[in-house]
Formats: structure tokens, sequence, C-alpha cells
């Protein structure tokens, strides 16, 4: 599509319409640091929204009428995709229009990022259409397109129009009631920063402040009224009921500034006489002898929790296309097939408005690879019955456009049936964020996820997630350390595709314990595809013998790096940490020791200079007296600092004790653990927006 065109929903299906439809808007950053929220605006007859509810956003990502669902971000091969998911069958009939926006922060401008599109996609997954975006400039917040109806049929506009105060300024000029929290931010100030001489003890509770870009044009910013709320407990507390909940003042209007997220309280003392006693638990392991058990009791746990925790189900099944409303789940359900009936894993269903979604449910656990031929007869199955799609769930991790199974469907049949798989380390993730971050409408819920989370930790479940980097990693290890590979070899190949499920895998993890979004950076040109830069890794693996990958972890400035040095058996986690634009370079050196107080004393600073020369470097211990021996002899520019720690590399290809696979997931959470969380308390916080609103 091109600026300005529309074009309705109906003249892009071959069946009876769209019912459901997926809005991904995506981005690349050429620094891979680049990132924007999604924000989407619910609009009446006047072109304003009815209340402050119609604005979904980070603060509020799901409607209550299941209209509305912002699914977070995916890593795509040339950066990263927001997806949201409208079921038209819902939206309120005084709905006119449902703009898509997204916005920026700190100062950043849509102009800074590559390839920004937008794209739809029906219930089932398949494209529909995409406007590409070349002229966003430096706008802080900027408008997509938009669904809007004409008659009895919803249309889309390629809008592609900037605004240059930010989010809370888009929401205003729609209506919204805006209010931002800037008491909190008051103090920035005062916050030290490299250049500061004294130290400053880390706070103990920290809040992202607000993220609306200053502009000329911004509102007012109003104080906020409460702190940050407590943090939640390792089972949060149930919701108060919709009376009890009912505010005796006005209801709060909405706030660009995130809602705090905190890592729960150390659990209470058991109340067990000594550790050999056991917890009951509601899903035991020990009497699961069989990988046919083990994948019987992770289906029956899995969906009878998702049935059960409205919100986790919904998490899980939304982006696949499945509205939100009654979920049912059913296991080991017998379908025609032929001459011998076919039994999927399992079924689940959501009915919503006198309309059913159906998906088929087959599942793996241990190493236990997916067989093509039983999901093709479940896709079959499906097709001709009417369902929307085929669930997989398995320990291992698909890719960007190398599916785990091929299926091939009849092109004949009207009806389509769409293939979605799911790691059980995105299950583990998704009932993390829930439980511990996010909290759940109730606390037998709470504890359901609880045993949920129980369940897929325990080693006997089965469901530990990516665990074996296959059959070509010690042959290619050995022909590394022999100089016997040639490019183009398909094992190298194995190796990187291995290497990026293992990434993918160590993301989830890390973001479950931080309650961030972490994601693998993609620093690929425009255009390129999975294929070519998996084959890009493969050869420099042949020449260099080195796996690389970044991760970018939501509200840390910079990259965590991790390289695998496979002549060596080393491991290295690095960061940059960027030198202050003004001040002293001794003063930086010091002000970097005092905020590694708690660091590693083999934790490796190099000190970063104009012109990519080396610079000085120590390990923490040589340096903490002397910090002067950071600074060049001949005075060349310094840019900044690279952190990093070595640690020696898992020989063997699986997940055990001394396998590569924790070696890796180990070596990067001590990394954030004991160097960039340490970072992270010292960081000064942003200057309110009223001050940068003034500055500019």
């Amino acid at each position: 599509m091109v600026k300005g065109s529309n074009i309705a929903l109906s003249a892009l299906s071959d069946g009876d319409g769209v019912d459901s439809v997926i809005v991904s808007l995506g981005w690349a950053s050429p620094t891979g640091e680049g990132d924007a929220d999604v924000s989407v605006l619910l609009l009446g007859g006047q072109g304003k929204v009815r209340s402050d509810a119609d604005f979904y956003f980070y603060n509020n990502p799901v409607a209550a009428d299941g209209s509305v669902q912002l699914l977070g971000k995916a890593p795509t091969g040339e950066g990263s995709e927001d997806r949201i998911v409208f079921d038209l069958t819902a939206v309120p009939a005084d709905v006119e229009r449902m703009v898509v926006a997204a916005s920026r922060y700190e100062g950043a401008g849509f102009g800074e990022l590559d390839d920004l599109r937008v794209t739809l996609a029906d219930g089932t997954g398949d494209g529909l259409l995409r406007f590409a975006i070349d002229d966003a400039g430096s706008v802080s917040a900027f408008i997509f397109g938009e669904l809007y109806r004409r008659g009895e049929e919803w249309k889309f506009r390629a809008v592609g129009q900037g605004y240059d105060n930010g989010l809370a300024g888009l929401a205003t000029d729609f209506g919204v009631d805006i209010e931002d929290d800037a008491g909190d931010a008051d103090d920035a100030d005062e916050q030290p920063d490299l250049e500061a001489e004294d130290p400053v003890p880390p706070p103990t509770v920290t809040e992202e402040q607000p993220t609306r870009p200053a502009g000329p044009e911004a509102p007012p910013v109003a104080p906020s009224g409460q702190g940050p709320s407590a943090a939640l407990e390792a089972v949060p507390a149930p919701r108060r009921s919709e009376e009890d909940a009912r505010p005796e003042k006005t209801a709060a209007r909405p706030r660009t500034a995130r809602k705090k997220v905190t890592l729960p309280k150390v659990v209470k003392k058991s109340l067990a006489e000594n550790d050999s006693w056991r917890q009951a638990r509601l899903f035991p392991v020990s009497a699961l002898k069989s990988d046919r058990d083990r994948e019987t009791r992770a289906t029956s746990v899995l969906l009878s929790v998702m049935a059960q925790v409205p919100e986790f189900g919904r998490r899980l099944t939304a982006a696949f296309g499945a509205p939100a409303g009654r979920m049912e789940t059913f296991t080991e359900v017998s379908l025609p097939h032929g001459d011998t009936p076919r039994r999927p894993d399992g079924v689940i269903r959501v009915e919503r408005a006198g309309k059913l979604w159906t998906a088929l449910v087959e599942t793996k656990t241990n190493g236990n690879a997916l067989k093509p031929e039983q999901v093709q007869a479940y896709a079959d199955i499906a097709a001709r019955r009417g369902y929307e799609a085929v669930i997989t769930l398995s320990n291992d991790v698909a890719l960007e456009g190398s599916p785990l199974v091929d299926v091939k469907t009849d092109g004949r049949r009207k009806h389509k049936v769409a293939l979605w798989h799911l790691s059980w380390a995105e299950v583990a993730h998704q009932a993390q964020m829930l439980l511990r971050h996010e909290g759940v409408g109730n606390a037998a819920h709470a504890w359901l996820l609880q045993e949920l989370l129980h369940y897929l930790q325990h080693d006997n479940s089965g469901c530990h997630g990516f665990q074996n980097m296959g059959a070509a990693w010690v042959p290619v290890r050995r022909g590394i350390d022999e100089e016997t590979l040639c490019q183009g070899d398909p094992r190298l190949l194995e190796v990187v595709e291995s290497w990026e499920r293992l990434i993918r895998q160590v993301c989830l993890g890390l973001g479950g314990e931080l309650g961030h979004k972490v994601l693998p950076v993609r620093r690929a040109r425009r255009g390129s595809d999975p294929e070519a830069r998996r084959a890009a890794m493969a050869d420099r693996l042949c020449t260099e013998g080195k796996l690389h990958a970044e991760l970018r972890i939501e509200g840390t400035p910079g990259v965590l790096a991790i390289t695998a040095d496979l002549r060596t058996g080393k491991l290295r986690t690095s960061f940059d940490v960027p030198a202050p634009e003004q001040g002293y370079p001794l003063t930086w050196a010091k002000r970097l020791i005092r905020m590694l107080a708690e660091a590693p004393a083999d934790l490796h600073v190099e000190t970063l200079v104009e012109g990519g020369a080396g610079g000085p470097r120590g390990t923490l211990e040589r340096l903490r007296p002397e910090p002067g021996d950071m600074l060049p002899k001949n005075n060349a520019p310094i840019t900044g600092f690279r952190l990093s720690l070595f640690k020696g590399m898992g020989n063997s290809r699986g997940k055990t004790e001394s396998g590569f696979i924790r070696s890796v997931d180990d070596a990067v959470h001590r990394f954030h653990a004991s160097v960039i969380a340490s970072l992270d308390r010292s960081a000064p916080r942003p200057a309110p927006s009223t001050q940068r609103a003034a500055a500019t």
C-alpha cells in the first residue's frame, strides 16, 4: 500500500470475510538498540475516544471485551515486531475507528529506525497487506494506520502521520486525559552520573520514568498521586472484586509512565522440620516413568491451567488468532481419519458470541521430535472439520523462516488451517511473567500458576526447553580444532541454527526472571532474509571458530554480547558503557570503579578510544586501587569502557551440568546479575519531561 490509500478487508479475504486481524508493526535498527512501543486508540463518531479506557498501550494492553490485545514484541530477522490482535466481532458498535500508533522515548525519533512497516494478517496468520514507511523523520510518535467502519464492513487506511510530542501528545489529541508521573522524577538532577565524585548508595526501589519525549507542544505533566506499589509477594495478593475496588473518587487518568515491575520477595520460611520433607504438590512428577506418561501429564497439566486461569490461556492463544472468550480444553480426543481414528494430545476450544475457535494440540517432551506425518494428519483433520489451528508443543524452538515441520496444504480446500508452535520455555516464560511480575486475578489463579511452574521446572517433567545442540555439534568442534572444516559444510549451518535456538531460550529465561523483554539483536541490513544471515554466520564460524550473539534488555542502554570461542573453549560476555559527554576522564574512571563495587574481581575493563585502537585494559581487582591506569597514555579521546567476563565453555552438546547449553545460560545470568545490575542501580534516571521540554 501507499500512504493515504485504503482497502476493504473483505476484498482481501477469499472466504466470508475477516472476523479478526493481526496487525504487526516492525522496524530494524542499525545499532540493534532502537525500539518503540505500540498503542491503539478506539475512536467514536467525533474522532475522539469515548473514555480514557479506549487508550491501549503498555500499561493497559488488553480490552475487557477482547476486542484489542497487545501481544508484545517478537524477534524477526531484521529487528523486532510488535503484534496486536483485533477481534472485529467484539468491537463495540459505537467505535468507528481504531488508530494504530507507536512512540519512542528519551528524545529518539522514528527516522533513526530502518524498514518501518505495518502488516496485516488474518486470524490464521496469512498475510493480507503491507505498508512500508520511508519518510518518518525525527518525530517521536507515529500513526501507522487505522481500521475504520464503512457501513457493515471494515477497511484499513495507510496513514503514516508523525507527532513531535510523543505518546502523551498523540493520546491527548484524541481526547485522552493523560497523567504523567513527574513527581518521582523531580529529584533526577540529584542522581549521580559518571562525572560525580561522591558515591551514592543504590536505591532500594526503582521505577521507570515517563517515556514521553519532550517537544515544544508537549502538554504539561501532572504530578503523580501515589508512589510505587509494594513489591509482589511470591504469590501475588488477590485483586479486589469490582465492587470493593470501585474508587471513591474519579478514576485515575492513564499514565504514560511505565508501571513499576518488581521481583517477588523472599518466600516465607517453611514449617517443615527438615529439608527432607516434601511439600504437597497439585501436579506430582515422581510417578512419571516413560515419555508417553510425560507427554500425557504435561498436556493435561498445561491445558487445565489454561482453562482455569483466563489471563494465562488468553496470553498463550491470542497470538494464534483465538478470540477472548470462554475457554475449554480436552485431552485424548478421538477423531476419525480414514480407517484409523487419530487421537491428538489435546483440543482447545474458545467460544465468543456464539462462534467457536478450535485448535488441535500435539505435544512432545524430553528430546522427542515432532513427527511430520502425525502433524500432517492433524492438519488434514482440522481442515475437514473446520478447525482453525494446529498447535505443536515441544522443547525445540522454532526459527524464523524455518518451520519445525513441513505441512502441505490442499489448495482446493476453502478452509485454512494455521500451524503454530510453542516451546516449553515459552510456556514457562509466560507463566513467570504473570505470576512474578504482573499479577493475576486472584490467589487461586496465582497458586495454579505456581504449581504449573514447579511442574515444568522439575527434572522429571521433560519440559525443560531446548536441551541438545544436535548431532553436528561434536564433529564441528573437532573440525574447528583440527582446521578440517570447509565453508559450505551443512554441519556448520546446523550448529548455527542450534545456537540461535539456544539464544532465544536464554532470552526467555532472563526475561522471565527480570520481568522485562529480552530479545536477540538483529543487525542485518534491510532485505536480508534469515537463511542468508545464518549462512553468513556459518561461514564466520568456519573461518573464525566463534559463535556470536547480542541481547537487548528492555530498560537497559546498550546490548549484552556473548561470544563462544570454539578454538579456546571460552565464553565471553561483555557490555559497553559509553563515556559521558562532559567531565574529566579520570572522574569517569573513578565513578565507574565505584559503580562496580560489587562486581567480580576478575571482571575485565577495557578503555575504548577513538579510531578503534585498543586502549588500556586490566582486571577490576588491579584497577580498583589505581583507576588512573584506565586512561590512555597518549591522551586519546575516550569513547567508552567495555566490561567483560570470561569462563570455560561446556564440552558436551546437552544441558547437563558440564554441557555447553548450561554454561551459556549460566554465563549470561551471572553477567547480568553481577555487572549490569550494578550499573542499573547506579545509573542516573532520565530528567523529568518538563525539564526536557524547557531545555528545547
